[in-house]
């Protein structure tokens, strides 16, 4: 079966492992922490995300980085890199049994990528580069594309005429949020429909949106209260996937002083189950 194919009511369904992503089918977490710490710490949280989003009944894709490329700073920390972190999320995927998603950077990245993971990421700030998104379109693997926070969401259409360029359906669209002004973000859930409008699966970055890029000078900040009442008007406005940062002690995930993941903006374990019965009820809602 195809990993992208058209669905009842012009809708499409993406299918990443066995996970099934838009066409009507349930919400779908993507979550996992910001970068990569190391085997132990992957493997402890995907079993508990895992648990949470089974205990909820709703699909899980587990989600870190390798390398975060993009950090403000040339001292942060950036995650174990290409090979030790495509290791690591392949022993997650085994072990969990949870497919794997990871953003790549970089042309020469893609290949090994694919290998590994079950959903190749274009992270925002590179979703304008041809040459990224032709080469994970040519993998053929489902590929997620987040929205630049420079871009407006009509001109994502650009990006799905790329990939399809490629003949690769297998499409995931991802707000995270417009800048407004320098070190902030605001959302446009309009976005939401407009880039549905393309055919298909939209997927709403509830952690990402409440980031303030740069806002700690040498490093972002972020606004973990909001993540809530964003998410839920997500779901509201009828996304087919969320998409949110996890992380069981966000406050404290350093080392060396270094702080390991954009922690102001990533949602606290504990606070993962009741969000998510949150989210399932209004999700129940619009269905009736």
């Amino acid at each position: 079966m195809p990993a992208g194919r058209a669905s009842g009511g012009g809708s499409r369904e993406v299918i990443v492992g066995k996970v099934k992503i838009g066409g009507g089918n349930p919400l779908v977490l993507i979550g996992g922490p910001c970068a990569i710490e190391d085997e132990a710490h992957a493997l402890m949280l995907a079993e508990r995300l895992a648990r949470a989003a089974g205990d909820a009944k709703l699909p899980f894709i587990y989600k870190s980085s390798y390398d975060k490329a993009n950090r403000s700073s040339v001292n942060a920390y950036r995650g174990p890199g290409l090979k030790e972190g495509l290791r690591i999320l392949r022993r997650v995927r085994e072990a969990v049994g949870c497919p794997v998603l990871s953003d790549v950077h970089d042309v020469s990245e893609v290949e090994p990528a694919a290998l590994v993971l079950d959903v190749l990421q274009v992270p925002a700030f590179l979703c304008r580069q041809t040459d990224l998104v032709l080469a994970c379109g040519r993998t053929r693997k489902p590929v997620n594309v987040k929205k630049g926070q420079f871009l407006s969401p009509r001109e994502m259409g650009n990006i799905v005429e790329k990939l399809r360029s490629t003949q690769n359906e297998a499409i995931l669209l991802t707000e995270r949020g417009t800048t407004f002004g320098y070190n902030n973000l605001v959302v446009d859930f309009r976005s939401l429909q407009i880039m549905r409008e393309f055919g298909y699966p939209v997927v709403f970055d509830a952690t990402h949106s409440v980031q303030l890029p740069g806002g700690e000078g040498n490093r972002s900040g972020g606004e973990r209260k909001y993540v809530p009442a964003l998410a839920r008007a997500a779901v509201a406005a009828g996304i087919d996937a969320l998409f949110m940062e996890i992380h069981e002690n966000p406050d404290r995930a350093f080392k060396d002083g270094r702080p390991l993941s954009d922690g102001p903006n990533m949602l606290r374990l504990d606070d993962l189950p009741q969000l998510l019965a949150e989210l399932t009820a209004i999700r129940a809602a619009l269905r009736r």
